[in-house]
């Protein structure tokens, strides 16, 4: 609309039914807007509402020991599918104690059977390794 007197800017707004809202005062002379304050503070609203709903990935962790039983299994099996679909990564540990570290092939079948049971699920992310007493492998979900 150009330069306009700040009462004259007013009346023009008022008579169009918006409200004048000044977007820099910093500069010479102010830049001002015509627009209905409420719904544009109502659209902010809504934009920040959905930034905040995107889902962050997070690493679910779930450790097994070398003896685990079947049962245990299957239920913690069901545990990381859950994690999976919910886009979560999974972090599988195998702690050793002891001298159950002799049994290292036990660990390894364990989570061949965690391999097996994820499928299509998920992907491995990271092999399986030995970081200590603990026998690791990560799981992240299919895209």
């Amino acid at each position: 609309m150009g330069i306009l007197d700040t009462r004259k800017a007013l009346e023009t707004a008022n008579e169009q039914g918006f409200d004048l809202v000044e977007v820099s005062p910093n500069v010479d002379p102010p830049v001002c807007r015509m627009m209905d304050y409420g719904k544009y503070k109502y659209q902010q609203s809504k934009k920040t509402q959905k930034r905040k709903t995107h889902h962050t990935v997070q690493t679910k962790e779930i450790k097994f020991r070398p003896f685990t039983g079947d049962h245990d299994l299957e239920v913690k099996l069901r545990h990381i599918l859950e994690f999976l679909d919910k886009g979560d990564k999974v972090k599988i540990t195998v702690v050793f104690r002891g001298r159950e570290l002799q049994f290292k092939e036990h660990g390894e079948t364990m989570l061949q059977k965690v391999i097996d049971a994820i499928g299509e699920n998920g992907s491995i992310e990271k092999s399986i390794t030995m970081e200590g007493r603990n026998m690791v492998m990560m799981v992240a979900p299919k895209k």
